[in-house]
């Protein structure tokens, strides 16, 4: 990322690719509970609550599943989550600096737009490929672990098996649209706004390329994505967690939001969605020099005994 030392030896892309991915799952296990509370005040409205039960708030939402599900509720879908970021992060974060470097044709101090354009780019690669684990991830979020109330997947593989039975290829890859969109998005500006408060931090000595300033960054990036995001990234979460036939089409989904719930279901789980992201960025970030780092010092390490 932004900020090496001259004297620093530029990360391959295997390590890069390789950190970006084993941070993000360290990250998807920290702060997994916050992202399926998330996604349960998200389609909270689009239908009735099951058993009477409903959410108030991110912690309100944690403690009523805790109560009412057990503990293990909060973890729905995380194998899914952890296949979604092993592929999904390492491209995104693990190739936005090459493809930086490659619109800029290796030029430094490449211009915002070349950032964003780079972001974007990376954002929907991964999402063209890493799109069916997102899928399961958010339904299995999205199910209730009640007594009486039939669960559509029984487990990661099987929910893969009847999803593709039931609704084809199509259905593993629905939402792609919007998720390209909201990933997009999210990938631009998260890389973006973490680079260009990284770069203004070290630019004027404010903290050194440490961890305060990896945290720093990641937090500011966290607020930002979040604040762009969150409309488009509930519009998917309804559209993905949706039966077949209930909206024809991502826009559909937001126009019935819009008609029927009003603009503020764009921003519904708003907060836990701060604060899964803030959370998410600081854990992630901060790994992901941590590792890409320590791996850099194992390989010329390596490198030197052979």
């Amino acid at each position: 990322m932004v900020g090496l030392k001259p004297s620093d030896i530029p990360p391959p892309l295997g390590v890069k690719m390789a950190s970006a991915g084993a941070a993000a799952c360290i990250a998807d296990m920290v702060t997994f509970p916050l992202d399926t509370a998330k996604v349960r005040l998200q389609i909270q409205g689009e239908k009735k609550a099951v058993g009477g039960i409903r959410y108030r708030g991110v912690f309100g939402t944690i403690s009523t599943m805790i109560r009412t599900e057990g503990p293990k509720s909060l973890y729905n879908g995380l194998v899914a989550g952890l296949q979604r970021q092993l592929c999904f992060a390492s491209v995104r974060i693990g190739l936005y600096d090459n493809v930086k470097n490659f619109y800029t044709g290796g030029k430094d101090n490449p211009s915002v737009l070349v950032r964003i354009l780079a972001g974007c780019t990376t954002g929907a690669m991964a999402v063209s490929f890493a799109q069916p684990t997102d899928v399961v991830k958010v339904r299995f979020q999205a199910q209730m672990n009640l007594d009486g109330v039939a669960r559509r997947y029984s487990s990661t593989m099987q929910a893969y098996r009847h999803i593709f039975q039931h609704e084809g290829v199509r259905g593993l890859w629905k939402g792609t649209l919007p998720n390209i969109t909201r990933n997009a998005l999210v990938n631009c500006t998260e890389l973006v706004t973490y680079d260009l408060i990284k770069e203004a931090i070290l630019r004027h000595k404010l903290l050194s390329d440490n961890l305060p300033c990896h945290f720093v960054s990641a937090f500011g990036a966290g607020f930002v994505t979040t604040v762009i995001a969150s409309p488009v990234d509930v519009v998917k979460t309804r559209y993905m967690n949706s039966p077949p036939g209930q909206y024809k089409s991502a826009i559909n989904c937001a126009w019935t939001m819009l008609t029927k719930e009003g603009p503020t279901a764009f921003y519904k789980g708003f907060v836990p969605s701060f604060l899964r992201l803030g959370s998410w960025n600081i854990v992630m970030f901060v790994s992901f020099e941590q590792i890409k780092r320590a791996m850099m010092v194992t390989k010329q390490r390596i490198e030197v005994v052979n």
